[in-house]
């Protein structure tokens, strides 16, 4: 059992960082099957494992707020896969599988999941599902009990084992978002986000706006498209995969590009991030009026990403893009989203990118890190 009920109750509100997160593994409120890693713990996230079985479902589901998420898996289950030595995962399906990590949340802290980057960048949904649950990756207060990752490979099938790291959570104490007034102030003073090619200004609406590039570097090109029939990753082998066996590279002449329905593409953004040691972002999408189209699986950014404290000089955001319904013209400098900033409830021990093996600092377009660019 916790040893109180919020280890926290008097520091301010925000997303809490590395050092909270410590101090709830310690007073009980985070707990896991095996003990949690401290490379787990990020500067304002806690990276979460799969456990022993996945299971085939029928379909994706919530439990809802009269169920637990195993009475609900009577209905729904298919069968039930081993994890233990490897197992596919097959592109289309849909999995659920137990996290080793479970919560006993006090009342002042609530929960937002996400996948993380590489997962996104892999085309592979991923979403957190608790009992009693009415939305996805969403943990509300006072939340006591298991934690599940539904994973749906959507471009490429997998091989998963236990203890890897698919999705990640973030506690906040509180009302966390800063305003357009707080975000106009900073923006002043520090520039957040700003074009290397001379755009235009920062658009400050519902967080920061941002935009796509389709300019892309001499002689290479402005993104990527997951080819349809390839063969399987092993998500803990890095650097070990041609990308041109699973990529087609892009160009977008008269910075024009044309989205496929169905299709998934990796972008980049226009503008460069910059997240200080006092907040952490999330990339949301603008609004429908823009287009049919997803632009991210893992939109979260920890305090330092792209900022001169943390040894960045601007870290571009990386697009992770799926068109519906009809083919879409997207065009350079479109915007596409925006980025919504949090403040952390402290500063975090350490920042993303400065004493830690951080794959995306200093990132421009950049595909997931199983995959190797032939030179």
């Amino acid at each position: 059992m916790p040893q109180n009920p919020d280890p926290g109750a008097s520091i301010s509100p925000g997303v809490l960082p590395d050092t909270e997160l410590r101090g709830l593994i310690a007073s009980g409120h985070v707990t896991a099957a095996t003990s949690i890693d401290d490379d787990q713990i990020q500067p304002a996230s806690l990276d979460l494992r799969l456990g022993q079985t996945a299971i085939r479902l029928r379909a994706s589901f919530l439990a809802g707020p009269d169920a637990t998420v195993v009475e609900r898996l009577s209905d729904l289950a298919m069968h039930r896969i081993d994890l233990t030595d490897g197992a596919v995962l097959e592109k289309g399906c849909v999995y659920l599988v137990e996290l080793q990590e479970r919560l006993a949340l006090p009342n002042t802290l609530s929960a937002v999941a996400n996948a993380k980057s590489s997962t996104g960048r892999l085309d592979l949904l991923t979403r957190t599902v608790t009992d009693r649950g009415v939305e996805f990756d969403r943990i509300s207060a006072g939340y006591h009990g298991p934690l599940y990752a539904e994973i749906c490979p959507r471009s490429f099938s997998v091989l998963v084992r236990p203890g890897m790291r698919l999705n990640q959570l973030r506690l906040r104490r509180g009302h966390a978002v800063l305003s357009d007034k707080d975000l106009a102030d900073r923006h002043a003073t520090a520039p957040l986000v700003f074009a290397a090619d001379d755009g235009p200004p920062a658009h400050i609406e519902d967080g920061l706006g941002f935009s796509v590039d389709l300019t892309g570097p001499s002689g290479g090109p402005v993104g990527y498209r997951a080819k349809p029939h390839t063969g399987v990753i092993d998500l803990d082998r890095i650097d070990a995969y041609p990308a041109q066996e699973f990529w087609d590279p892009l160009d977008a002449p008269q910075g024009r590009l044309i989205l496929d329905p169905g299709a998934f593409y990796i972008l980049v953004s226009r503008e460069a991030v910059h997240i200080p040691s006092d907040c952490a972002a999330e990339m949301a999408p603008y609004m429908a009026l823009v287009g049919e189209f997803r632009v991210h699986y893992a939109g979260f950014f920890d305090p330092g990403f792209g900022a001169p404290e943390a040894g960045g000089t601007g870290a571009r955001g990386v697009l992770e893009v799926r068109c519906h319904e009809a083919p879409f013209v997207l065009e350079h400098g479109q915007r596409v989203g925006r980025l919504v900033y949090e403040r952390m409830s402290t500063s975090p021990a350490r920042l993303y990118g400065s004493d830690l093996a951080s794959n995306y600092q200093g990132q421009g377009l950049k595909l997931a890190k199983q995959f190797r660019i032939a030179p």
